[in-house]
């Protein structure tokens, strides 16, 4: 399983979370606020939303959504921002780690792409009265960031 982004090895960094056990929606919309944005900026956005300060607005995942206070319908995806949090942090390690790009600061990296799609489908059960079971099936989510250096 490839990227979706384009990739350069000089200017960019990049890091794949497979298999999260988060759902798809919420990682689709986390996906789409912080696209484009600084890493900086980015990380205190997870943080303020694993904290419930600020909420990430759902465009496309919008039923029943309550309106926040920043003014579009929203909700705090909490444990899909955790693990996108630790996608993101990887990202940056290996932006640190890699000696092409002159050990970056935060300030300088841009998140170029961000992309959630759904991974594999885990097979679970539910019991039921006389004997029956319902399946429970999990959802995992493919989740890819790639990051860019900043032109001044």
């Amino acid at each position: 399983m490839g990227y979706s982004g384009h990739y350069n090895k000089e200017t960019m960094a990049r890091a794949y979370g497979k298999e999260l056990k988060i759902s798809p929606r919420a990682s689709n919309e986390i996906c789409r606020r912080i696209r484009g944005m600084v890493v900086e900026d980015a990380i205190e956005l997870l943080e303020d939303v694993i904290i419930l300060k600020r909420s990430i607005p759902y465009k496309r995942y919008n039923k029943c959504v309550p309106h926040r206070k920043e003014g579009a319908g929203g909700r705090y995806p909490v444990k899909a921002s955790k693990q996108i949090l630790k996608v993101i942090e990887a990202a940056v390690a290996n932006a640190e780690h890699r000696d092409e790009l002159g050990h970056p600061d935060m300030d300088e990296l841009r998140i170029s792409t961000a992309a959630a799609y759904k991974g594999r489908i885990l097979p679970g059960w539910i019991q039921r009265a006389h004997g029956r079971a319902t399946p429970f099936n999990e959802e995992t989510t493919n989740v890819e960031i790639i990051l860019e250096i900043m032109e001044d």
